[in-house]
């Protein structure tokens, strides 16, 4: 009787080291995809946090530049009641104007800000 048809366990050398190595390989392949499913993961969270972050100090700003317009219109408005000519009624008005788009240009800078931040981060 041969070494192989003796015990069941000896197998030829060649296919023995083809299959450890297969599974060795196999191994390998399974951990450099964990690591990278574990990578891609800490990545979403991360940019997930920093857009809901990034949306909560844009919502915040739109209020606080909600507040402050509502509060120039009414300031405007009572400045106006008080006006005796038409020409003070055009020139406060034409001054609101004037600083409303600044305001305004200054406010959608601070807003870009924050949508250029967020975007970045992610």
């Amino acid at each position: 009787m041969t070494a192989q048809a003796r015990t069941g366990t000896d197998a030829p050398e060649a296919p023995r080291d083809l299959a450890e190595k297969s599974a060795a390989q196999a191994k390998e392949k399974l951990e450099t995809m964990t690591a990278a499913a574990e990578e891609a993961t800490d990545l979403l969270k991360h940019s997930y946090a920093m857009t809901v972050t990034g949306i909560q100090d844009y919502n915040t700003k739109v209020l606080e530049f909600t507040n402050a317009n509502i509060m120039g219109a009414v300031e405007q408005a009572t400045k106006l009641i008080s006006v005796k000519t038409p020409t003070g009624f055009f020139t406060l008005s034409n001054d609101y104007a004037n600083r409303q788009f600044e305001i305004l240009t200054r406010q959608a800078q601070e807003l870009a800000a924050i949508v250029r931040k967020m975007t970045i981060a992610v």
